[in-house]
């Protein structure tokens, strides 16, 4: 009799991967995160920063060093301070900043009052979104072109002074653009003309944003009219307000486009703003080291600005930083 042998074959037990809590899971991403060190998220931040650098830090630093010199385009010469001194003997440079604090409170008052007033005025008004369109159109044309056709109705001869004659309107019939200061105010109100519907749209925004329960405890407390705007309506809007603020104190300290079509800076320069005559400087007078210290007054007028009022506006968030 033959003894049988019988081989039993191994049995395999599956490996038991271990499972992590949440904690141990968190734990173990914020050891892996050491481990990567700060380099890891430079890397990702790397394409942002280049970006960043090339197009911002590197034009600003050029120009400040730029403007300690004379720099003619052909040959360039260390003048320290002179251009500095410059800018504060210069009457052009003092007529331009002059109309720059004037486009500053101008298009910072009208557009956005008027932005505000339009949107809460339509609202809840019925074919309020018509009116709205009808506001918000001459954002969707560009600045030069509002400028050509604020031109044809400014001029000597232009729409406005025709219909003034048409009406009996003789004695206020004027040069627009050929007298300082109406020429800055009337290109103000042709910036307004356009400016004003991105802000109606921006305004009602922040009023579909407000919560509907907060208007109709107002409205059972007998909150109507102007109550309801002054103690609801306008400290529901303060964010947005930041925002449409800050945007018009950026974008009138840099106007350029629509003063160059309308008036070109003239008459004799008494229109210009910072924004341009640091363009007549540089690109075409060739003071490229005195162009630079105005571009560089610009930048510190447009950052100062905006500090102050966001340090203002939000105090929490600036004084945490």
């Amino acid at each position: 009799m033959t003894d049988m042998v019988t081989t039993a074959k191994p049995v395999r037990t599956r490996r038991r991967i271990p499972t992590r809590t949440p904690h141990q899971a968190v734990h173990h991403a914020s050891v892996a995160g050491r481990r990567g060190g700060p380099l890891a998220s430079l890397t990702w931040a790397l394409p942002a920063l280049l970006f960043v650098g090339v197009l911002l830090v590197y034009p600003f630093f050029r120009s400040v060093y730029g403007s300690f010199f004379e720099d003619n385009g052909f040959t360039s010469r260390f003048t320290g301070l002179d251009n500095y001194t410059r800018l504060a003997e210069d009457p052009v440079f003092g007529r331009s900043l002059l109309n720059t604090v004037m486009w500053v409170a101008g298009t910072l008052l009208l557009p956005v009052v008027a932005g505000l007033a339009i949107a809460v005025a339509t609202f809840r008004m019925r074919l309020g979104w018509l009116a709205q369109l009808v506001i918000v159109l001459p954002y969707a044309i560009s600045g030069a072109a509002t400028a050509v056709l604020w031109k044809f109705m400014l001029t000597s001869d232009g729409a406005v002074n025709e219909v003034l004659r048409a009406i009996g309107l003789d004695g206020l019939a004027t040069s627009w653009l050929l007298e300082w200061p109406q020429n800055t105010i009337s290109m103000i109100i042709a910036s307004t003309w356009q400016a004003a519907g991105l802000n109606v749209v921006l305004f009602t925004i922040g009023l579909r944003a407000i919560p509907r329960e907060i208007t109709e405890a107002a409205e059972l407390d007998g909150a109507t009219g102007w109550r309801m705007f002054r103690h609801i309506t306008l400290p529901q809007l303060r964010a947005m307000t930041v925002v449409v603020v800050g945007m018009a104190i950026v974008n009138s300290l840099k106007a350029f486009d629509m003063i160059w079509i309308l008036t070109q800076g003239g008459p004799s320069r008494s229109s210009e703003t910072l924004a341009l005559t640091m363009y007549r400087e540089t690109f075409r007078l060739f003071h490229v080291g005195y162009g630079s210290a105005i571009a560089l007054v610009l930048s510190v007028i447009v950052v100062a600005s905006s500090w102050v009022y966001l340090r203002r506006q939000m105090p929490e968030a600036t004084g945490s930083q």
